[in-house]
Order: C-alpha cells, then structure tokens, then sequence
C-alpha cells in the first residue's frame, strides 16, 4: 500500500498544519493508499541549538491528542538525536523516509525544510523525488491578516495574550493539558472553588499571567471557567500556579486530565486588601467571563 507522507516538528498543529494533513489524507485516499506524518520529539532545536528553542506550544502529549482528531491515518513520533542531526537531507529521506516508512509521495508546505542547514527545501525534493521515484507537493501558506500562518507567529500571540488572534491561527482555543491536583482549598473559603492544575511540562509556553475567560475540558464534559494563572498575592504566595473555577460545577476532579482552553486575557494579577476585596472582584471577573465565553449572534465559537 502506497504512503503519502509529510515530515516536520508541526508544534501547535495550527491552521497552515491543518491544510498540509487534510492534503496529504486526500491524496493517500485517491491511492488507495496509507497517509502519514512523521515528526520529531523533542524539537530539533532543543538538540542542535538549546539557547535558541523555543518554547513549545504543544507538548509531545498535547500534540498527541490533537493528532487523534485530524484525518491523518498514522503519525510518528520520531526521536530526534545529535547523531539525527548529523544526517544530510538525502539520508534522511532515503533512509527514514523511503526505506523505513515506504513513502511514495512527499507532500511539504510552502516554507518546507530540513536537515542541515535546513538544505532539505522543495528544489533538493524534487530533484531527489525524480531520481528515488517519489511525488513531491507543496500545499500553500494559509494566510490570516497578509500573514502566513506559522507557529513563530502564534507563539508571540500567545505571550502576548492576545489569545484571540492564538486562537484565529490555531484554528482552535490555546490551551494546556496536566493533571487536576491538590490545592490549599482557599477558593472554596470565598465562595469560588477552584481546580488546580500540576505544573505544566517546563518547555510549554504559558501566556502572561493574568485572569482569564477559559473552557476546561475532559472526558466528562466541557465547562466555562475563569482562570488564574500567577501567583496568589491576597494570601501572600508568589509562587506560579494556574487554577480554575469551573461555572454551575460542583464535582471532583482530582487525579483527572483535563485541558485549559484560555480564551480571552480579563486583566492582571492583582494583590488585594481582603479576601472579601478579592470575591468580590471575582465576581465581576464572572460575568466577564461568561461575557467572553458568549459568542455573539452567528459567530463561529473555536
């Protein structure tokens, strides 16, 4: 069974990804054949340049669960070594690509390369695809605001918090997935109860602590939620945490994974002087909240 396959890091799985794996499930579908990803954990950059990495904006788990949704029949994870690095443009292809994983059409996007010095680019494809007997195709930028979507792009959305235009390119909500964990139980003291997140993997990039209007998901449902993300200055702890009050939510989440889906930055971490100063200013971080989470008439909701 002939493969059709595309190869990168594919961190965020965005809307430029989206076009390149639709693609290649289309054309694996007009073979009758098998379609694939091949991709890399951890990031290239993380071997050959750790001063320059940047931070991921979905983890290898992440990255996982978004792939289960996509159209793609098989993705693999491919670990990448300093002795990878080391391989030219032709060996990987010839070696990984060809002999490893059979594939008989490569299909890239617009900005497409690998191997040192990124010299693996669509003109070195296509020469080697005429000799080797294997397509070469390219599928275009997907473009939003006379941009082509990419992952550098959302990543200074995402620190920024600016997680509408995250989430424009994206295709959906930037969130983080971990584990719901014990916390010191304050929330349910004034009233708002909350989840408390473990930390996340230490290469995620998180967006500038801050309120914010979220969703949180896991495999019992969905729930609005506003979050805090930062510390706790109003009951003097500092360290960085990120937790949730789930709306018209009063179960048990401990030991669950579930996912941060941030929506919309409300306004900074502020130290108040009570804890009745803070409820009540959570209060109106509620209806902000279920404000945001409100999409207007005719609206497409990420």
């Amino acid at each position: 069974m002939s493969v059709v396959a595309t190869v990168g890091t594919f961190d965020g799985v965005h809307r430029g990804h989206w076009a390149v794996l639709a693609e290649i499930a289309r054309r694996a579908a007009a073979r009758g054949g098998t379609s694939l990803l091949v991709t890399f954990d951890p990031h290239p950059l993380e071997v050959v340049n750790p001063q320059a990495a940047p931070l991921l904006l979905t983890t290898p788990e992440e990255k996982r669960l978004i792939l289960a949704q996509s159209p793609v029949d098989r993705v693999a994870f491919v670990r990448f070594t300093h002795a990878l690095a080391e391989f030219t443009p032709e060996r990987f292809v010839r070696e990984v690509l060809e002999r490893e994983y059979g594939v008989a059409e490569l299909v890239i996007g617009h900005d497409h390369g690998f191997g040192r010095g990124r010299s693996g680019d669509v003109a070195f494809l296509r020469a080697l695809g005429e000799t080797d007997g294997f397509a070469v195709d390219v599928v275009p930028a997907v473009v939003m605001d006379g941009r082509p979507v990419s992952s550098t792009l959302i990543r200074r959305a995402v620190a920024g918090g600016d997680m509408v235009s995250a989430a424009q390119a994206l295709g959906r909500p930037y969130g983080v997935t971990g584990a719901v964990v014990r916390g010191a139980g304050r929330g349910r003291t004034i009233g708002v109860p909350t989840v408390n997140l473990a930390p996340p993997h230490p290469r995620k990039l998180l967006p500038p602590d801050g309120v914010y209007a979220a969703r949180v998901a896991w495999r019992g449902g969905v729930h609005g939620a506003m979050v805090n993300l930062g510390a706790r200055p109003t009951f003097g702890e500092q360290a960085r945490a990120l937790e949730a009050h789930l709306f018209d939510f009063a179960g048990e989440l401990y030991g669950e994974t579930v996912t941060v889906d941030f929506v919309r930055r409300l306004r900074d971490v502020v130290r108040f002087d009570s804890a009745e100063a803070l409820r009540r200013q959570l209060e109106t971080d509620r209806q902000e909240a279920m404000a945001a989470l409100t999409p207007p008439p005719g609206a497409v909701n990420l």
